[in-house]
C-alpha cells in the first residue's frame, strides 16, 4: 500500500507517531520523522520544537520536495501552559502544513491527529474562530489569557476543535493538485500522555473510561493514519474519523435520546 512511498511524520518518537512510523516503513515507505528527540523507526530524522517559528520556517525550507504525505501527530498535553499547547497542536502544525504544500507531490495526503476532545467544535465557534486567527505573530499568551484557557485543560479541547474545523475548511483547497486533507480523532489511548488527561478531567475521565471495555493502543490508531495517507482514500476529503472505541457514537446517542 506504501510502497516507494516518502512520508513525513511529526511526533516521530513515541506514542502515535512512533507506531505510525513503523507501520509506514513495514508496507514499504521511507518515513522522515519530525520530533524534539530522536526517533527509532526512521529513515531520515528532523529535531524540531514546533512551537518555535523560525524552527518551523527552517524545517520548512530544509525538508524535500515530492513527498507523498504529511502525518501531523505531534503534540502536546492538556497539563502543559495553554500558550504551549495552542503553539504546537495548532499553530506551528498549521505553519509548517501550509508551508509544505507547495513541496509536497501532486496526490499527496495529509493527516492531521485530531482528538475526541475535538467533539465539541459546534457549540464553541466563536472562540473556534478566534483561535484559528492565531499564527506565530499573534500574541498568543496573551490571547489565552484574555480567553482563560490556562483553567481545566481547555487550551487542548480548543486547538483540537479548531484543528477539526481547519480540515473542514480545507477539504478542497489543492484539488487541482490531487491534494487532500484529513482527521482522525482518536478517544483515550495508552500512551506516555494519556495520565495528563486524567490529571485534568479527574473524575469525567473516569466515567468515560468506565464506559469502554479498554484504552485504546497506538497499534489501534497507526493503521488509519496509514490508510488515510495511501491512495487507497484519494475520494476522501475533509472527513473526520473516529478511532475511539464508539465513544463518539456514545456521546451523539445520548445527546439526541438514543
Amino acid at each position: 500500500m506504501h510502497n516507494g512511498k516518502t512520508y513525513i511524520v511529526t511526533g516521530a518518537a513515541s506514542g502515535i507517531g512512533a507506531e505510525t512510523c513503523r507501520v509506514l516503513r513495514a508496507d514499504g515507505a521511507r518515513v522522515i520523522g519530525i520530533d524534539r528527540h530522536e526517533a527509532e523507526d526512521v529513515d531520515e530524522m528532523y529535531l524540531v520544537d514546533l512551537s518555535d517559528k523560525d524552527a518551523v520556517v527552517k524545517l520548512v525550507a530544509d525538508l524535500p520536495n515530492d513527498t507523498d504525505g504529511l502525518a501531523n501527530i505531534a503534540g502536546v498535553p492538556p497539563t502543559a501552559p495553554a500558550d504551549v499547547v495552542l503553539r504546537v497542536n495548532l499553530v506551528g502544525l498549521r505553519a509548517l502544513t501550509e508551508g509544505l504544500v507547495d513541496k509536497l507531490a501532486d496526490g499527496a495526503s495529509i493527516v492531521n491527529l485530531a482528538s475526541l476532545a475535538g467533539n465539541g467544535w459546534q457549540t464553541g465557534l466563536p472562540q473556534v474562530k478566534r483561535a484559528l486567527a492565531l499564527d506565530f505573530d499573534s500574541d498568543i499568551s496573551e490571547f489565552c489569557e484574555v480567553e482563560d484557557l490556562d483553567s481545566s485543560g481547555r487550551s487542548y479541547f480548543l486547538g483540537k476543535e479548531a484543528l477539526l474545523v481547519w480540515t473542514f475548511q480545507n477539504r478542497w483547497t489543492w484539488r487541482d493538485r490531487g491534494i487532500r486533507i484529513n482527521a482522525v480523532s482518536p478517544g483515550p489511548v495508552d500512551t506516555p500522555i494519556l495520565g495528563d488527561f486524567a490529571a485534568t478531567l479527574g473524575k469525567r475521565f473516569e466515567e468515560n473510561m468506565q464506559k469502554l471495555e479498554r484504552a485504546g493502543t497506538a497499534e489501534d490508531i497507526a493503521p488509519a493514519v496509514g490508510f488515510l495517507l495511501s491512495d487507497q482514500s484519494k475520494w476522501i476529503r475533509g472527513t473526520n474519523l473516529a478511532v475511539d472505541g464508539g465513544m463518539s457514537a456514545h456521546f451523539l446517542s445520548a445527546q439526541h435520546g438514543f
